[in-house]
């Protein structure tokens, strides 16, 4: 199975071509194609090529499907005794990626 090892928000992800991985929110418009050029590793039918800390000339297209927001989180802090306690909810933002073509 060929997959490859791509940087982005700065996180890193293990994708092969079809698959759907939801990222940090990037400034595209839904069925814009965009090329990711951060690729640390890439595997080719066994053929396993680390950059270092990029690999040259390899490429990862794909088309933005959707942007949506997660669940919520709730952060919640108290001290005990002292009658502090402060409840604040979070929703982090995604772009939501389908992986078209891996080229190395």
């Amino acid at each position: 199975m060929d997959y490859a090892v791509i940087r982005t928000g700065g996180l890193q992800y293990k994708v092969s071509e079809g698959d759907l991985i939801r990222v940090p929110s990037l400034q595209t418009e839904v069925g814009e194609k965009l090329d990711m050029d951060e690729v640390l590793a890439v595997n080719r039918g066994g053929d396993m090529t680390v950059g270092t800390p990029l690999v040259e000339g390899a490429k990862v297209s794909a088309e933005v499907v959707r942007h949506g927001r997660a669940a919520k989180i709730v952060v919640y802090k108290k001290k005990r005794r002292k009658g502090y306690q402060r409840k604040k909810g979070h929703r982090q933002g995604f772009t939501e990626l389908r992986i078209s073509t891996i080229s190395a």
